[in-house]
């Protein structure tokens, strides 16, 4: 039986399962998440090929999502990850990931780009170990004119001031929002409290003309839309 790749170093490998090589002839898409992030580190460290640094890396943040919104300090204390031109490139990259996805909610039309939009909301809010209310404010084509973090705390806990919602959209001449928060606990299940808070802020929002064109939840790796589910 061959050793997995994992196991190998990137030299021992047949030239077709190489990263460097594999992204050229197919496209970075046909890299495995530890393969992508291996191509990057370049080398392991003593006594662990690269490819297993990678494995752990993703293990310990939970993903891109997680390295995403990884600090200098939480990186440093990764074996490995302690030299600063390391850290810093990787930071780079990863700002530039986010970087592009906000970009593209910018300059596209949200709700003709709902991937784009999961994707966002999954690297921003799916690692936080708390609950995160946020809104995606839009212009009259769809265009995100920002994403801002408004409330901290359950849901069920820490009231949700519509008034505050509506004042932010007024402030930026927003047609229309997309709202949404993060369940640490795992499960995208509107809670009965999730569509308390939906109506509540459509009855608000209306008041000044301004719709809800979707209300998001997000956990890891996992999101529902309430748009999609006829929830709205």
């Amino acid at each position: 039986m061959n050793p997995k790749p994992e196991l190998l170093s990137i030299q021992h490998l047949p030239a077709d399962m190489r990263p460097r090589e594999k992204l050229l002839k197919l496209g970075a898409k046909a890299l495995t998440d530890t393969e992508l992030l291996a191509l990057f580190l370049c080398t392991g460290i003593k006594g662990k090929n690269v490819f297993a640094m990678a494995q752990e890396l993703l293990d310990r943040f939970k993903g891109f999502a997680g390295l995403i919104h990884a600090s200098a300090s939480e990186l440093k204390r990764f074996k490995g990850m302690g030299g600063d031109a390391k850290r810093s490139q990787l930071l780079a990259v990863l700002e530039m990931a986010r970087r592009a996805l906000t970009e593209e909610l910018s300059e596209t039309t949200v709700m003709n780009s709902p991937n784009a939009v999961k994707q966002y909301l999954q690297l921003e809010l799916a690692q936080l170990k708390h609950e995160v209310f946020a809104v995606l404010f839009l212009d009259v084509h769809n265009h995100m004119l920002s994403y801002q973090p408004m409330f901290r705390g359950s849901l069920s806990q820490t009231m949700v001031y519509p008034r505050e919602v509506a004042k932010a959209a007024l402030a930026l001449g927003a047609d229309g929002v997309v709202l949404a928060h993060n369940h640490p606990g795992g499960s995208v299940k509107p809670s009965p409290s999730d569509m308390k808070l939906t109506r509540a802020l459509q009855d608000a929002l209306a008041l000044i003309d301004v719709t809800v064109r979707d209300h998001i939840i997000v956990a890891q790796g996992k999101y529902l839309s309430m748009a999609e589910e006829g929830l709205l």
